[in-house]
Order: C-alpha cells, then structure tokens, then sequence
C-alpha cells in the first residue's frame, strides 16, 4: 500500500516525489486549510468563557474544502499518513489543523529543514509526534491578533471615517515607528556646521580634533554586516561657526605642524554569521536591490528545489555536517582560510535553536555551476546564501590600523588609515572598507602644509527606513517573527498606510492619521516594547512553560477589555476629538442610504483591500452622529449588506419564504435566486432562512428544483414531490447530482464573500 506525505506548499512535490520514489504519495495543503469562521461576537470564530478559549473553525475560504476534499480521498488510498509541514510554529499548526479535519488518529510528524534525500529519509525514518505546546502558541498567536484586529478595527480604526480599515498587533506597532521617525523628520531643523582640514605634502589628510586623546566609538548595535560596506566620508569635529573655521585653518596656515603620536595596531575582524531570515533580506536590498517580499518568494524557490535550508528562521546555528563539509572544501580549495578555531556565533535569546541559519544545502555545489540551470534573481540569491554560509566558517580579517596625531599651535589634526594584511572571510563576504594608506612619518618629524580649508556642511534629519532596514528594525525591537516581517510590511502598502518614496518607506497621510489616533485611544498597544513583551509570552507557551488559553483569557480580562472599553467611551463622550487628526481633505461622498441600525446617513469608504470587490464599502458617519456600522456591496444582488453577524434581522423579507422548512433548525425555507457562472442561466435554490445559521448548522442546506420535478440535496434528500413553479424558464439538467455540485459552489462563493 502507498503512504501519503502532507507537505504545506505544491511546490515541493516534486522533488519530494522524486526524493521518496515509488510507494509514496506527496500532497500539499496549499497553506492554512482552515480558519476561524467569521460568526459570534464581532464575526471572532472564538468565545473566551472564564478560563477556556473555544474556537469554531472552519475551511479556508475558496480553496479550502476543494483541497480538503482530495486529501480525504488520498487518505483513503493510503496506508500511512506522514505530516511534514514547514518546520515552525505556524508549519506545527496547520499540521494540527490537517490531523484535526482528516481525523487523523496517529499521524506521524516529520520535520527536516533541507530538501535532500539525507535530510528527508532520515526524517521519515524518525518520525516524532505533533508538538502540542508550538501548536498551543500558534493558536493563541491566531485568537490573540483576531482579537486585537477584529474588535480594534471596528469599535476604534472604523469611528476614523477616513479610509483606515484595520489595526492590528503587529502592524500597528511597526506602523508607529514608522510614523515616529516620519515625525523627527518632520520637526527636524537643519544646522550649518563646518568640516575643517589640512593636507600635507607628504601624501596625506588630516582633520581637526578638538580632543587628540578621544577615539572614535562605534555602536555594536548600529553596525550592519548585513549590508553593504560603509560610504560614508571622513570629517573633523563639528566647528559651529564660519569665524572659528576661519580661525583654525589661519592657524593651521601660520604655523609648523610635527607628527606628535603614531598608533599602529593589528586587529582581527571575525566573520558575519551565516544568514538568518532577517539579515538575507537586509543584504539582498542593500545588494541586489530587491524587497523582503521579493527575496522571500527566490528563497521560497530555492528551498523548494532542494538548494538551501528553510528560510524563515533566526537562529544562526550550523549542523555539525555543513561545518565538517566547508572545512573540508577550504581544505581543498583554500587551505590558508582554515582556521584554527571556528568563531562561534550566538543567536538571539528568543531564538528557536533547533533551527539552522539559511544556507546551501551543498557546499559543493558552486554558485557558478547554477548559473545556467536556474532563473538569474535565484542564481544571485543563491551565491549571496553561499558566500556568506561559508565566510562564516573561515579565518578573521586581519587589518593593520593606523592613526597619527599632527600639531600647529594649539591645534591638532588627525589621520586614519587602514590596509588589509590578510583577507580571510572578505573573500567570500567582503564588508570592510577600502584600504587608506597612510605614509611612513616618525613621531617628531616635521611635516609641510601644502593646503588648509574648511567645507561648510548641513546636518541631515533621520533617514526614511528601506524595507530591508525596516525588517532589521522589527527584528532588534522584537516586532513580529521570521514569517511576519514581510508579511507585515506589505500589509502596510496594501491597506494604503506607508508608500515607497525613492525606495524608502514613508507613511502616508492615512498612516499618520491611524497612528495618531490609536496613540491617543490606546497608547500602550503600538508600543514596540508591548509588542515584544506578547512575543515573549507566545515563546513562553511554545516552550510549554505557559496555558495558553490562560494567558489570553487573563490578557484579555485585565487589560484588553478594560483598554477598548475606555478607549470607545472616550470616542463616543468625544467623536469630534477622535477625528481631528483627520485630514479636510479626506472629507467622504455622503450616499443616499440610511443606515439600517439608527437611520443615520451612510458615507462611502474608499479601500483598496482585495477582500472589498467593490473598491469601497459603507459607514455610518460618527462625525455626524452616526453609530458608525458599516455595509458591504453583495456582488450577486448589487445591494449592500450589513455583516451576518450584525443584521437586525434573523431571517430574510417574508416573500421570499416557501411552505417548506429546514431540515436542521425548522426555520422556513427561502428561495435564493443566482446566475450560473459558467452558462450565465438564472437559476434558484432553496436554502435556510435563517441568516445566522446559515453560517454554521444550516450551511449544507441547499435544495435544487430537478427534472423529477421536486426539490432535491445531496445532503438532504428530496425535499417533496409536490408540484411547484419551476423556478427557471429553461430547462434544468437531467444531472440533479451535477447541478447540485454547481449551485453548491455559487452558494459557496456568495457566503465566503469577503467583507
């Protein structure tokens, strides 16, 4: 018999196939195949009863029960079935997720973080258990950022009335650093200062120093190896005024200058760490030019095609195997980079250690060898990957570092130079700067001025974040996860909350306008350090250490649910102080609607979320009073809608009831008039009436009128051989199941309609 591998993308398939060979079947999950269904209080899919979360889910949306439906069919093909979704916290859930809907009673998990035959035969052949504490935090991640984006979005973003459509626990956070260096940009008042400077005939420039003891410090935490190498010019101290630059080099010109001090010293410069996700799309912007979103699709295709490891991960561990093997291949091809000792790197605390960093699969296989056989952007991600893997492994840099410390008068000037004894890593990963050769002087000697300036300079605001800076950012204040950096940022762009100004990230009016109000409504939650704080907590849970429904219920308890509840009462005693950071030109078109909860007249919202087909939906004006509900254009009807979960009513207008009633609740059957997509026929079906059930006990009620002439469910039966109007002019197929199969997926796509 044939055993099943569930993998989470298509992609993979077939090199798992091959990989596996005859007597295995490999299919994928396409992603998540279920979610929270969108019913009970604010459409959450989750009730918090004292200490207990329960939560209601249900198939993705479109693709879903399709893929739900074949993998139950491979199952039962099969004799074993193989759980091999990505190795992390959110792979570990949507594995539960399959066991769960498949009913998997002993499924076997399989986890390797490269898609070679080692990797993949050493993991089936050592298969471990679903682990119940990654699957516990990856759930409390889902309830927690529905909780906080759901009842944010509506009870707050949505009383704005100015296009903002959502908030969210880790959007929000990186939105606000955004906005907060948007506003130092802003505040920033430019000050002239001057860059003073001699040059000596000797081959050399120096630059004044107000203090010739005092050395220049780098900051460990501003240093980038990720990026490329630095281009920034030297300068002196800062002289605030034209008349004390004019002073100094009047000295300079008037006076002797000696060579006071020489320093000359050997340093070592250790190798970068191989690639951790964040530091791949750091370099890949500063190198290649591409976003996080774009580097994470090449890396995507990489790992898929067996070429690097798992590349959503911040751990900077190696396997024991790839060490040994690039040592062996600096042995072979470069034996003066072995070192003696491997420099041992240490990822971040909360890093998930049983991961490797992202590198090549084989050391062996060079990055030129790929050139012909794969896609250009994947052939420069890939050498990247490569040359940074192995730099990790080789000797330090060595640098020669000289300073030398001249004097006229009272005046000192300084000179720096460096050369590059020994190359080691810079080999393969060079991020040191060009060499500066200083001349041969000798403490004492006299040196001659040949020139003696100074340059007048502006100081500069705080630059704008690329999206790589962006996602290194996120990383250093603890803002998301490997597999939401990306994500997030592109989350921002869609919702129309930052743009990309000359490749820099800039939040948009709309974004400044969010981030100001949720400052005043819920200050603590945009916090990075808040933020973080719930990252440690999910850690926490991952590392069994916690309850997770605990923890989010008692969360929710004592400070959410306070927090929102304050937050609404101040924007309700004060709607016009909630919209005055609202821009007058973001004034909305006033429709002829009333809203259908207080009457009030409706505006329209502009959105540019995919989810909303229409380009818009409907609010209820809070600067007008209004009670702030909204309403969503139904494609099908070209009428807008309130939410199921808010209409007023349980069931639909009274002429469309029929004599007939459901047979899971008793509630009247209404009649449900669609088009065919495909054969564009005006059809009917009969359905439950009742508007709540309809999306969870009664959602396979659906009858169809056949050419038996009754009303006939795949899942019900016949409804009754009592004659009826035929609901359409033409004729119905002499197929009742194949009918019953095409209305079922125009009722689908109708109810999974995006809100």
């Amino acid at each position: 018999m044939t055993k099943l591998l569930l993998i989470e993308s298509p992609g993979k398939i077939k090199k798992l196939s091959q990989i596996l060979g005859n007597g295995w079947l490999v299919k994928a999950s396409m992603g998540h195949i279920r979610e929270l269904a969108l019913d009970g209080e604010d459409a959450l899919g989750f009730d918090l009863e004292g200490s207990q979360v329960r939560c209601r889910y249900e198939p993705k949306a479109g693709r879903g029960r399709k893929v739900l439906s074949e993998l139950r069919q491979a199952i039962k093909e099969t004799t074993d079935v193989y759980i091999a979704t990505d190795p992390d916290r959110e792979g570990e859930t949507i594995g539960w997720h399959l066991a769960q809907e498949l009913r998997l009673k002993q499924p076997k998990r399989v986890t390797y973080t490269e898609i070679t035959k080692a990797a993949v035969m050493s993991a089936i052949a050592n298969p471990k258990t679903l682990d119940q504490n990654l699957i516990a935090a990856g759930r409390a991640r889902d309830c927690l950022d529905k909780l906080v984006g759901y009842k944010g979005s509506k009870h707050l973003v949505w009383a704005l009335n100015n296009g903002a459509k959502s908030m969210g626990r880790v959007q929000s956070a990186t939105l606000h650093l955004l906005c907060q260096r948007e506003k130092e940009i802003i505040a920033f008042v430019p000050e002239d200062y001057w860059s003073v400077w001699v040059e000596y005939k000797e081959g050399f420039k120096a630059f004044y120093r107000a203090n010739p003891n005092k050395t220049k410090q780098e900051n460990p935490s501003e240093i980038d190896d990720a990026a490329a190498k630095s281009d920034s010019k030297p300068e002196s101290d800062r002289v605030k005024t034209q008349a004390e630059a004019d002073r100094l080099v009047a000295i300079a010109k008037a006076n002797p200058h000696q060579v006071i001090n020489i320093e000359n010293k050997t340093v070592n410069q250790s190798p970068p760490a191989a690639f951790i996700t964040s530091t791949l799309q750091q370099a890949a912007g500063a190198k290649l030019r591409k976003s996080p979103e774009q580097t994470m699709k090449i890396a995507q295709s990489l790992y898929e095609a067996g070429y690097i490891t798992y590349m959503r991960t911040d751990s900077v561990a190696l396997s024991d195997q790839f060490c040994a093997a690039v040592r062996q291949y600096l042995q072979e091809n470069d034996p003066e980079n072995v070192p003696a000792f491997t420099t041992k790197h240490r990822s971040k605390q909360s890093a998930q250690e049983a991961h490797e960093a992202i590198r090549p699969t084989d050391v062996n296989r060079l990055p030129e060898q790929l050139q012909t056989q794969i896609g250009a952007d994947e052939a420069d991600l890939y050498e990247l990957i490569w040359n940074r893997a192995v730099a990790s492994q080789c000797r330090p840099a060595q640098i020669a570092k000289t300073r030398i410390i001249t004097q006229s008068a009272e005046i000192f000037w300084e000179a720096r130079g460096q050369v590059l004894l020994f190359a080691g890593y810079t080999r393969y990963w060079n991020n040191i700067s060009e060499d500066v050769q200083l001349p041969n002087v000798v403490q004492g000697q006299a040196v001659i001025l040949k020139k003696a300036d100074s340059e007048k300079k502006q100081t500069q605001p705080p630059p704008r974040f690329t999206e790589p800076k962006l996602v290194q950012l996120m990383e250093r204040k603890g803002i998301g996860r490997p597999s939401t950096y990306s994500p997030t940022i592109k989350t921002l762009k869609e919702r129309g909350y930052v743009q990309l100004s000359k490749s820099k990230v800039q939040p948009t009016q709309l974004g400044m306008e969010l981030d100001a109000f949720l400052e005043t409504v819920l200050p603590d939650l945009i916090t990075s350090e808040f933020t973080a704080q719930m990252e440690k907590q999910l850690d926490t849970i991952a590392e069994g250490k916690q309850n997770w429904e605990q923890w989010l219920t008692t969360w929710n308890r004592e400070y959410f649910e306070p927090a929102l509840k304050k937050a609404i009462q101040a924007v309700k005693a004060n709607p016009n102080k909630s919209n005055s950071t609202v821009s007058k030109k973001s004034n909305l078109e006033t429709v002829d609607i009333l809203c259908p909860k207080c009457s009030k007249q409706m505006v329209k919202v502009p959105s540019k979320s995919a989810k909303v087909k229409a380009g818009h939906f409907l609010s209820c004006d809070k600067r007008q009073d209004g009670c702030g509900a909204v309403m969503f254009m139904n494609e099908r009807s070209g009428k807008y809608e309130l939410p199921y979960s808010e209409r007023s009513t349980n069931t639909e207008p009274a002429e469309n009831l029929t004599q007939f009633f459901c047979p899971v609740c008793n509630s009247p059957l209404e009649k449900y008039n669609y088009s065919d997509k495909k054969t564009g026929e005006s059809k009917t079906m009969l359905r439950c009436s009742n508007v709540k059930n309809r999306q969870s006990s009664c959602k396979e009620v659906a009858f169809w009128w056949t050419s038996q002439q009754h009303w006939w469910s795949k899942v019900h039966g016949e409804l009754g051989k009592q004659k009826s109007t035929t609901p359409s002019t033409k004729k119905s197929s002499k197929k009742p199941f194949k009918l019953a199969e095409k209305g079922r997926k125009s009722r689908n796509s109708r109810d999974d309609r995006d809100r």
